[in-house]
């Protein structure tokens, strides 16, 4: 299990699990990083991250992708 950080670009993953506050773990769910579910890391921006998850195009912070195990 790694951070969602570390990935490659390009790779689909399975998300093992969502790490942080309630509230965080809420918003994250809520954009749809949910255990068990498929997120690709498309490209980094500055430490930031570009990804697909459940279709769509997400943008989330270095900060935020730490807290997603894959």
């Amino acid at each position: 299990m790694m951070p969602l950080i570390l990935a490659n670009n390009g790779e689909e993953n399975i998300i093992r699990k969502v790490g942080g506050s309630a509230d965080v773990k809420k918003h994250l769910e809520d954009m749809g990083f949910v255990a068990g579910g498929t997120v690709t890391v498309l490209n980094t921006i500055n430490g930031n991250l570009i990804v697909k998850v459940k279709e769509s195009r997400v943008a989330i912070s270095r900060e935020m992708a730490g807290k997603i195990m894959i």
